[in-house]
């Protein structure tokens, strides 16, 4: 099984506001009120809602200013845990790969995290077992889902479009295979799709990357307070519309 454990280091406080992207305001349940860091820059609007439990992670650095950072929260509607940590689907897609258990990509093995070519990184260089082509994986956290239906992205990136075109172009251009690999940090979703509503140029450059040949794929993880788990595989719509 392919996790990531907690270990009861979990702390249990109530979220209070968010000052920035990147910092919440969360009540501990010592009563103090503590800055924390958020490794998740999206909207996260229908999660973050004052008053929801937010599972905080004690810092050993002591030099960050903040001494906690978030994990995990609880959506009531859909009464789903979902992770709060943007670099877990990394860590998870990096063991599975090592570990040779994602289906969808059986037939290659790990060559290289952090592959850089020109002045861009893709998360994941592999190597076809027979035929030693290579393939550069992208690695994309889902945590929107409306009506069962996963969305990326929940703000608009420049950044993920640039990359699903370099993709586009380097697919194109014949040295390298491409995929995107969505990783959704909850289990509560029958599909994952662009969100054209937030981000029209995103959904038009995935379209057109699928429309190249590049794969796209989806899996999504079960969340609790003890572990987070890379579970089974989810249909992606390529499609805007």
């Amino acid at each position: 099984m392919v996790e990531i454990q907690f270990h009861d280091t979990l702390v249990k406080a109530v979220f209070l506001e968010r000052p920035n992207r990147f910092v919440l305001e969360c009540m501990l349940p010592s009563g103090s009120i503590e800055n924390v860091h958020l490794p998740d820059p999206g909207r996260l609007k229908e999660l973050l809602i004052k008053g929801t439990p937010v599972w905080l992670k004690p810092s050993s650095d002591p030099k960050r200013k903040t001494k906690w950072s978030a994990v995990m929260t609880f959506d009531a509607s859909s009464g789903m845990y979902v992770s709060l940590n943007t670099q877990y689907p990394n860590r998870l897609v990096l063991e599975a790969l090592q570990q040779g258990v994602l289906e969808e990509l059986k037939e290659w093995r790990l060559e290289k995290a952090e592959y850089k070519i020109g002045g861009s990184r893709f998360d994941f260089l592999l190597t076809h077992n027979e035929n030693q082509q290579k393939l550069l994986l992208e690695v994309k956290s889902v945590t929107m889902v409306e009506d069962g239906i996963g969305k990326f992205p929940d703000a608009v990136t420049a950044r993920g479009a640039r990359h699903v075109e370099e993709l586009t172009q380097l697919q194109v251009d014949g040295g390298f295979q491409s995929a995107v690999l969505f990783i959704a940090q909850r289990t509560d979703l029958r599909e994952i799709t662009s969100a054209p509503e937030i981000d029209p140029h995103f959904a038009r450059v995935m379209e057109e990357a699928a429309d190249q040949g590049v794969r796209f794929f989806g899996r999504s993880c079960i969340v609790s307070p003890e572990r987070i788990f890379l579970n089974g595989a989810v249909p992606v719509n390529t499609k805007k519309d």
